[in-house]
């Protein structure tokens, strides 16, 4: 067995989209229309078989109440891997994007958490090369 899809729920697709894909980068790899929505994923750049990350519509009242209560608590809906969280981290706030947390050691890790201006937090990290795993 292997990881396949995984979701994030958003509050509008459109702006979900450019945001995944023009500014974290993602490839767009579905979109079918599903009713008055999309069914519609990102990929990793280069791996199109890869896992997906599905860009999910809010509209549910249970989807809404969970996104907007692990928000306040400052919960990240999903988390990212980089090479290089400082250089992108950099790159990111170029483009405008709201940092929650700017980048710090965690233990093992280095992780910073931006806003996704879907309504979600993600957090991005990187595995510290100094610690061993």
């Amino acid at each position: 067995m292997k990881l396949y899809l995984a979701s994030v729920f958003v509050d509008d697709q459109a702006r979900a989209l450019d945001f995944y894909t023009k500014v974290l980068g993602f490839d767009k790899k579905r979109d079918l229309p599903v009713g008055d929505h999309r069914w519609l994923t990102v990929t990793t750049p280069g791996e199109p078989a890869g896992m997906e990350l599905l860009l999910e519509p809010n509209d549910h009242p249970a989807a809404k109440a969970y996104k907007a209560a692990i928000k306040a608590d400052g919960i990240p809906a999903t988390s990212f891997l980089t090479g290089d969280l400082d250089g992108e981290c950099e790159r990111l706030r170029a483009a405008g994007v709201m940092f929650v947390q700017a980048p710090m050691d965690a233990g093992p890790v280095r992780m910073a958490v931006i806003d996704d201006s879907c309504g979600n937090l993600l957090q991005l990290v990187q595995v510290r090369a100094d610690i061993a795993q």
